[in-house]
């Protein structure tokens, strides 16, 4: 039977267990929450993603909360003080996305669909692998989570960059877990790899090219100079969830592509 009463504190959950049908078990959302964008509308919305409503969760009589991260644990160890079953994931990596949905699944006694969609995500992505095999040159590519400081790419972007036929800047990077462990002193480091395309995934704010080529030295960056630089809208890309291995990966891979065909 599982869990009847869920509340999810972040947006993957709600987006895992929407397409497996077990949307009924939801109560509570959080407020970064957009995909599926009905849950919007159908779900109350109770945390943020460092904070939550404490006092609307527990009113929501929830028998599970689900969260994902270190940067989570304050608002899971005061719900498990009240009482709360709460279950923190911290996957960061493709196939970690994958094995959430098949746990998640499996929590809720949806092990059968879990997997089923699973599948489809892996295949998804081996399709887009496959496809970029045959791509004419595999770009530099620079991802920028923040811009002030600046932090690069987390692994399973790095992932979904190669997946989709380009090769990151900062692989050493990618595999820190925690943000500040990305943190760039300056761009220097930035120039010094020459990426040949520059992602932009400010998270809670519009990314801004012009404003990145305009920092000290970046002209001389490949991708300044063709103007490489593009957003990926922060909820297809920034959570370890089905949007990164969709749409996100197929934005990435579609901006890939224009750029090996143009060299072609």
């Amino acid at each position: 039977m599982g869990p009847r009463r869920i509340v999810c504190l972040t947006e993957e959950p709600t987006e895992v267990l929407y397409a497996l049908g077990e949307q009924d078990r939801i109560v509570g959302i959080s407020g970064f929450t957009v995909r599926p964008a009905r849950a919007r509308r159908e779900k109350p919305k109770v945390s943020a993603f460092t904070s939550a409503k404490i006092e609307a969760i527990l009113a929501l009589r929830p028998d599970f909360v689900v969260g994902f991260s270190d940067i989570q644990a304050d608002i899971a160890a005061e719900l498990v003080r009240r009482g709360v079953e709460v279950w923190i994931s911290n996957h960061r990596s493709v196939d970690g996305v994958l094995d959430y949905v098949r746990r998640l699944g499996a929590l809720v006694g949806a092990s059968a669909r879990a997997d089923a969609y699973a599948d489809a995500l892996a295949r998804g992505l081996e399709a887009i692998a496959d496809a970029s095999a045959a791509l004419h040159a595999r770009p530099k590519v620079y991802f920028e989570e923040w811009d002030d400081p600046l932090i690069t790419g987390i692994g399973w972007v790095a992932e979904l960059v190669r997946i989709a036929g380009g090769d990151d800047v900062f692989p050493e990077l990618a595999a820190e877990p925690l943000a500040k462990a990305r943190i760039l002193a300056d761009g220097a480091p930035v120039v010094a790899r020459a990426p040949d395309i520059i992602l932009g995934s400010w998270c809670g704010k519009k990314f801004r090219p012009e404003k990145v080529a305009a920092r000290p030295g970046w002209s001389a960056i490949p991708a300044v100079r063709d103007g490489e630089l593009h957003e990926i809208r922060s909820p297809l890309i920034l959570q370890p969830g089905p949007a990164a291995l969709t749409d996100g990966v197929g934005e990435i891979a579609r901006i890939i592509r224009r750029w090996a065909d143009r060299r072609a």
